[in-house]
């Protein structure tokens, strides 16, 4: 048996997080931004880090300054760096970010030619997927070759050495060439996957049938506004391999859907929201600290719940993800498990 070196292997994109300086200015009349880091694993594998987990970053970035930033930041929060190649010829991702509370929070890309997209079945192979407690792979790895098969490559891995698939559902429409494609790579995927978190929104863009149930308003691209069955995709998602959906809620909390039919909501903990993005990664790394404690899906939940609140009332990601005792001093004053 292989000894397991790593508690959780974070795959998918990392990047720059431009965040206005300004919360409540228009996306027009910013006049400074502060420089974060962010990309869903990123901020994840930072979150699982701050909880006392060894956690692995599996992201690519270019040959460049910010490369050189997203590198140094992680090190900086014990991440292992050491499944990051440095990948000629591309440049590492930049994102620009709005923030208007309570409801308007738009969001720029600069993904073109992005090296997180360029990790192939070479660096799944070198990675040694085998020694991680859990694998979890953020949706946007799916979008484009040659990461889509290292992506599939690595849950194959890892499927047949035992370790735990979480499929964490980031639906970014604009990084899609098809609305539709999305769902077909998701449903295909699901079949090597054990874990799936997702929101609701994400849940309906997994089962879209046609483009026009899906609307984006003020830029939101991480909070689109989707039409469909939500039972009809809950469905689908416990036929394919997975043991357990959780579904996030936002401020209500989580719910936990078993393939045998059982439902379980989690409420979540009251705070004033400042921002939103960054919460469902932060809720990741809870539930993953808990997951690998033997926690059961309800209190692994609530820990992510927690996360989750904790980061809302924060201005960027993973830059103010909790730590350990902080999440539980804030659980425990708030009423406990």
């Amino acid at each position: 048996m292989t000894e397991k070196k790593i508690d959780a292997i974070c795959m998918g994109r990392s990047s720059i997080d431009l965040y206005s300086q300004t919360p409540g200015t228009p996306f027009e009349q910013i006049k400074g931004f502060h420089a974060f880091v962010g990309g869903s694993p990123l901020n994840i594998s930072v979150g699982c880090s701050r909880l006392g987990l060894k956690s692995a970053l599996f992201t690519g970035v270019g040959q460049d300054k910010v490369g050189d930033f997203i590198l140094n930041f992680l090190k900086k929060e014990n991440v292992d760096t050491s499944l990051i190649p440095v990948i000629p010829g591309t440049r590492s991702s930049a994102v620009i970010l709005g923030i208007e509370p309570p409801d308007r929070f738009p969001l720029v890309y600069y993904r073109d030619n992005c090296a997180d997209s360029q990790l192939n079945i070479d660096h799944v192979l070198a990675a040694d997927i085998s020694k991680a407690r859990i694998l979890q792979i953020s949706a946007t790895a799916l979008n484009m070759e040659p990461t889509r098969s290292a992506a599939f490559l690595a849950a194959e891995i890892a499927n047949e050495n035992n370790v735990p698939v979480l499929l964490d559902v980031d639906f970014r429409a604009d990084q899609w060439h098809d609305l539709r494609a999305f769902g077909v790579t998701i449903r295909a995927f699901l079949h090597k996957v054990d874990i799936v978190l997702a929101t609701e929104e994400e849940l309906l863009a997994a089962f879209l049938k046609d483009e026009s149930q899906l609307k984006i308003t003020h830029q939101q691209i991480s909070a689109p506004e989707i039409t469909g069955d939500i039972n009809e995709a809950i469905a689908g998602v416990l036929k394919s391999k997975a043991k357990v959906l959780i579904m996030k809620t936002g401020s209500k909390g989580s719910q936990v859907y078993l393939p045998d039919g059982t439902v379980t909501e989690v409420p979540g903990f009251p705070v004033e929201v400042l921002n939103i993005l960054g919460a469902g990664d932060a809720f990741a790394a809870g539930f993953i600290y808990g997951y690998l404690k033997g926690w059961d899906w309800y209190k692994c939940c609530r820990i992510g719940n927690a996360c989750g609140a904790h980061v809302v009332t924060q201005l960027g990601c993973a830059n103010f993800t909790p730590y350990e005792e902080e999440i539980l001093n804030f659980i425990e004053a708030q009423g406990g498990f």
